[in-house]
């Protein structure tokens, strides 16, 4: 009797994606989504489907996963995923799912192990994914070779690791080539996480993004913040005043000396770097605008380096200083749900409580995490409203935004699309 293959279920999401489509081709540029975007949960498994298992998603930094056999988790909605270090240095990404009946192999967020062990019939396999043992049981014609851990597509540069579930990766190498650039006098191998914190926040990961994308909202939120921020991103911001124009070209002048790279580079709407000063006589994120950390990061000999500010999309933005760095991760847990993860890093080799104190060092962002989780959450109830309809972006002060939801919308579509090729939809 020939095995039953397993029978294809018609897709329970095709009628919304057919509405997703054309909401998104028929949507009002420079205003807000319409409501189902941010509270639906078909909308919400779309866009883990066709963003955040299709995308380049930040996932960790490498000095999380420092020598063979470290490892680190996490989830991409119901997808667990391992990311492990291996030999010669190699950083391997799996699905967290072991071959045989499908339990999660690592169940911590990190760890060290010599080989991957699944704990429920302990089938074991090594650091690259290599199914090594399976138990007698499985009889003497069993293949372990046509049982490896199914790999998840991973890449690093700059310190950073990126992963994609999706079968083929859109292309990345050239943001990849020059976020490892400007990353390079920070030394990236020779750094550590100081202190991590995750905040739930009652909002859509769409929410989140939209805050975090402009500053429209920093006087009345962020007072912490705004002892060492400035208001713009780079000289190219349309309320760029002569005054920072001018702290700009004398500190752009600086870094050069220094042969610091500080130029303004966009790949797309995707990914975004640029240096900027902090308020003048501040250099760092920190209550007083001074160190947070005595020993500077890499080889770098002045704190004063202004922020490095780098955005990845869907789900991170970055501030690197002289004397540590803030990177951010954003992970949806439902369409109303996100997971909001920063972690400070300092030089390896500097000692808590003699170099930094964490309390100090996270005290502005954990104060501005919070308010924008409130902020977030608020918009959210809003929407939820039969009141809402979309509403316009500043195109002065909301430019950011304009660009990731352009992003978000080009992307959804196009990844729609090949799903479905018969939604052949373009934005109006």
């Amino acid at each position: 009797m020939t095995p039953m293959s397993t029978p294809r279920l018609d897709d329970p999401l095709a009628p919304a994606r057919e509405a997703t489509a054309e909401m998104l081709a028929n949507r009002q540029r420079n205003f807000s989504l319409p409501q189902p975007f941010y509270n639906d949960a078909r909308l919400f498994a779309l866009d883990m489907q066709e963003i955040f298992e299709k995308e380049w998603l930040f996932a960790g930094m490498t000095c999380e996963i420092p020598t063979k056999g470290s490892f680190m988790t996490l989830e991409v909605g119901e997808n667990p995923v391992i990311i492990v270090r291996g030999n010669n240095g190699a950083v391997h990404a799996f699905h967290n799912v072991c071959r045989h009946r499908g339990s999660r192999l690592c169940l911590k967020d990190k760890g060290k192990v010599a080989k991957l062990v699944c704990p429920y019939h302990q089938w074991t396999y090594e650091l690259d994914g290599r199914l090594l043992f399976a138990g007698s049981d499985m009889g003497e014609t069993f293949d372990l070779g046509a049982y490896g851990l199914k790999p998840v597509h991973v890449k690093t540069a700059g310190g950073y690791i990126f992963i994609s579930l999706a079968e083929q990766p859109p292309a990345i190498d050239d943001f990849l080539v020059t976020l490892e650039h400007y990353l390079s006098p920070y030394d990236m191998d020779n750094v550590k996480v100081a202190v991590e914190s995750s905040i739930v926040e009652q909002a859509n990961w769409k929410l989140v993004l939209e805050n975090n994308r402009e500053c429209y909202h920093c006087n009345g939120a962020h007072p912490e913040l705004l002892n060492s921020l400035q208001e713009f991103d780079d000289t190219d911001d349309p309320r760029a005043t002569p005054a920072y124009k001018a702290l700009v070209e004398r500190k752009q002048a600086d870094w050069d000396d220094q042969q610091v790279p500080w130029q303004l580079k966009r790949f797309g709407k995707r990914n975004r770097l640029t240096r900027t000063p902090l308020l003048d006589g501040t250099v760092s994120m920190t209550m007083d605008g001074q160190p947070a950390c005595k020993k500077l990061m890499g080889r770098l000999i002045s704190p004063d380096m202004g922020s490095l500010r780098i955005l990845h999309l869907p789900n991170s933005w970055n501030h690197f200083m002289g004397d540590h760095a803030v990177v951010f991760r954003v992970m949806p847990l439902g369409p109303q749900q996100t997971v909001v993860t920063t972690k400070w890093l300092v030089h390896k080799d500097a000692v808590e409580g003699v170099d930094y104190d964490p309390e100090h060092m996270r005290k502005v962002w954990d104060a501005t995490n919070d308010q924008d989780r409130q902020l977030a959450e608020e918009n959210q109830r809003g929407i939820n409203s039969k009141a809402y309809q979309p509403g316009p972006y500043s195109e002065t002060y909301e430019f950011g935004v304009i660009d990731f939801v352009d992003w978000y919308s080009e992307r959804m579509l196009e990844n729609l699309e090949h799903t479905a090729p018969h939604l052949r939809l373009a934005q109006g």
